[in-house]
């Protein structure tokens, strides 16, 4: 694709667009700012691009029947979401319907890499299946903070050997469209925002509880990042004074006493001291132990399995206690691997924010587990992605 939009009009077009699906001019102008010639002239114009094709007529609204318009259905995006312990690559069209999605289990202190070659396969995988010719762009996530402007990863804990890394430059280059970088944590909001469970809601908070925690800030609709993308790097909050050492060389963080890895530590001091025969008894079939193990000893009533949610969804509670009161956002998605642990974990953090934040900032407030599972941050990154192909150059 080398096209883009040629203005700010043109640009608001593809995006409705992509988010609504096929529309007549009719129904467009009735969107839009613009005379029905001013509209006529930018649609004609987008058709002269390829960017939207003609897609038969709109149902008649009295007097001539006009032409359905949709964005071209040859387009094809790339969304890659990199986690600490997998990968999830995936091909939607420009309307950024999934058309096929991978998983592969990938270790990213691997570095950048081992990572990229792997990536790289998937797309290839996915390419050879017939689902896309090639990528008329990609969005890449990576679990640490970015500078966004560049698509470079900045000092992040759980990355070794990423810091400084040309993420977007090295992958440009080997896909041969262009690629945006960001958080991960960033595009799981921006795919709740567009398919799942926050369509509807403008301002609200997205925390990923997984190896790591983070959180993902929107604002008017559109993702904050901070002066140098570190927004939201809510996982070294402090939880607990003078706490656990945490990778980030502080101590008490809330990731190093709450997220996949601290919960998986904490099981296995639990099994190994005798405390949860459930627990022992997945050590000994397993070799080890992961939130997956937690949640089905708490499914079958184990104690102790349930008290380590309970301790980490109050902890977390307390922090996104404290984001509530300073942010008084209009809805609280809690995604990522570990909401595995359910509705146990929910119920401990709605009660610490119900109980610790003011009544006028939560009266109305909705903290609801995310719809699209390991699906957000793909469809984040083809979001991402649209985003930039979608404005004017």
């Amino acid at each position: 694709m080398t096209a883009r939009p040629g203005n700010a009009h043109q640009a608001r077009l593809l995006k409705l667009l992509r988010d609504g699906g096929p529309n007549s001019r009719a129904q467009l102008g009735d969107q839009v700012d613009l005379s029905r010639s001013k509209l006529a002239v930018e649609v004609d114009r987008l058709l002269e691009t390829g960017l939207v094709v003609a897609d038969g007529l709109a149902a008649s609204r009295g007097g001539r029947r006009s032409h359905n318009i949709r964005l071209n259905p040859e387009l094809r995006f790339l969304g890659v979401d990199i986690g600490a312990t997998s990968v999830d690559v995936a091909v939607t069209n420009a309307e950024l319907e999934t058309l096929g999605h991978i998983n592969h289990p990938m270790d990213v202190r691997e570095g950048p890499v081992a990572v990229f070659e792997q990536v790289l396969a998937m797309a290839a995988k996915l390419r050879a299946s017939g689902l896309a010719e090639g990528f008329d762009g990609a969005g890449i996530g990576v679990p640490g903070p970015v500078r966004f402007p560049e698509g470079i990863p900045v000092a992040p804990p759980i990355m070794p050997g990423w810091d400084g890394f040309p993420v977007r430059e090295a992958l440009s280059q080997e896909l041969g469209c262009p690629v945006m970088v960001d958080n991960d944590v960033n595009l799981m909001a921006m795919g709740e925002q567009h398919a799942g469970v926050a369509r509807t809601v403008a301002d609200f908070l997205c925390v990923k509880i997984g190896t790591g925690i983070g959180c993902g800030i929107v604002v008017g609709g559109e993702v904050y990042r901070g002066t140098t993308g570190s927004a939201g790097d809510i996982g070294h909050i402090q939880a607990v004074p003078d706490g656990r050492p945490c990778a980030c060389g502080n101590r008490g963080c809330l990731e190093a006493h709450f997220s996949g890895a601290a919960l998986a530590r904490d099981a296995l001091e639990a099994a190994q001291q005798g405390l949860s025969a459930e627990l022992a008894s997945r050590l000994e079939t397993n070799g080890d132990l992961t939130a997956v193990d937690v949640a089905a000893a708490a499914a079958a009533g184990d104690a102790t399995a349930l008290e380590l949610i309970r301790e980490g969804g109050n902890r977390t509670g307390q922090v996104i206690a404290g984001l509530v009161s300073f942010f008084n956002p209009g809805l609280v998605v809690i995604g990522g691997g570990v909401t595995g642990l359910g509705h146990t974990l929910l119920a401990a953090i709605r009660t610490q924010v119900y109980r610790q934040s003011l009544p006028l900032a939560t009266g109305n407030l909705p903290i609801v587990l995310g719809e699209l599972g390991p699906a957000a941050g793909v469809i984040g990154a083809a979001r991402l992605i649209s985003d930039h192909l979608f404005s004017p150059a």
